[in-house]
């Protein structure tokens, strides 16, 4: 009697374990759809985020603030770490889609379907629409995690074909997102310290007026610090260090009546045209320059992309990279080579 009782007991328990087990433990479809029904749900988030990015010379990082507002209103806010005034904000509102650089007072209009066009390693949307795009997504648990492998649509850029999404087991949130090469090189990783899924948001937190005005009020570009000097200061040319095969053919320096303006014109396999020039700041209520192009990350700074041109501001600099010959990915490539170097 009392083997059958324990013979009872045992097969009950290792019942019980099974049952706990598979409870436990979600299955890839049902993690995708408690990722959509979070998307479908939700009303906003707040999220904070560091991103490291070695698609250039040399490895750039940034402390990324990103807010979403149902109603499609987007603010992601980038900093770059190594450098002073180079904070920038990609603003999505009921005017459009723009780039602001509240140190400089300047501001870019895109017309473009940002964020929708392409991936975005920061955004929680753009992630879990990856997901479900990708029929052939790879997907595994840790203790604390789910991890999907997935496929990415970088339009301009198909050195980054892959990616690698880490989600809290808990809240079906990001914790780190590692963008790879065609070697599962990690170039792109973005690593989450908080992700706030019910923030609360003042009514002007998406304007262009109030996000233009973020800049500390003792925060000034170098030259405005410098002041008139600043007109009269010899224009420092950056070189790019990647030039698709390319020399420099002439360098040629126009005199204007705010400074200088340096043409670099490259000659070879790949002929294009690199023109810098000091950038003036412009009043806060100047009408955003308009930009035919998308949106794109250089790692130092946020540049506009358009069929044959790419213009960037760095470090006081205004860049405009201008080719019939160059693609889209190698004049990304020349734009991300340009900050490597600098010579009077």
């Amino acid at each position: 009697m009392k083997k059958l009782f324990s013979y009872r007991m045992a097969c009950i328990l290792a019942l019980l374990i099974i049952v706990l087990a598979a409870c436990g433990e979600k299955s890839q479809e049902d993690v995708v759809a408690q990722l959509q029904k979070n998307v479908e749900d939700m009303s906003g988030y707040k999220a904070v985020a560091e991103m490291s990015m070695n698609t250039g010379q040399e490895e750039q990082k940034f402390n990324i603030d990103v807010w979403y507002k149902e109603g499609d209103y987007y603010r992601v806010a980038l900093e770059n770490g190594s450098e002073q005034n180079e904070s920038q904000i990609i603003l999505k509102n009921d005017d459009g889609v723009f780039v602001l650089t509240p140190a400089l007072d300047k501001s870019f209009k895109f017309q473009t379907e940002w964020p929708d066009n392409s991936s975005q390693p920061y955004l929680y949307q753009s992630l879990i629409n990856d997901v479900m795009k990708d029929s052939e997504a790879q997907f595994e648990t840790t203790d604390t995690h789910y991890i999907f492998r997935t496929k990415t649509n970088y339009q301009s850029n198909s050195n980054l074909p892959f990616q690698e999404i880490h989600f809290d087991k808990k809240s079906y949130v990001p914790t780190m997102v590692r963008v790879l090469d065609k070697d599962n090189n990690a170039l792109v990783e973005v690593s989450f310290s908080n992700f706030d899924m019910d923030p609360a948001f003042e009514d002007d937190d998406f304007s262009m007026e109030k996000n233009m005005g973020s800049r500390d009020a003792d925060t000034t570009t170098s030259a405005e610090a410098e002041g008139d000097d600043a007109e009269t200061e010899e224009l420092a040319v950056y070189y790019p260090l990647y030039t698709a095969g390319s020399e420099v053919l002439e360098k040629r320096e126009v005199t204007m009546d705010n400074g200088k303006r340096v043409i670099l014109t490259y000659d070879g396999e790949k002929n294009f045209t690199l023109v810098e020039e000091r950038n003036q700041t412009a009043p806060v209520s100047a009408t955003p320059q308009e930009v035919q192009g998308e949106i794109v990350n250089l790692g130092h700074a946020i540049a506009a992309l358009s069929s044959n041109a790419i213009e960037w501001s760095y470090n006081g600099v205004d860049f405009k990279l201008a080719s019939d010959e160059l693609t889209q990915e190698e004049m990304i490539q020349v734009a991300q080579s340009v900050q490597g170097q600098a010579a009077k």
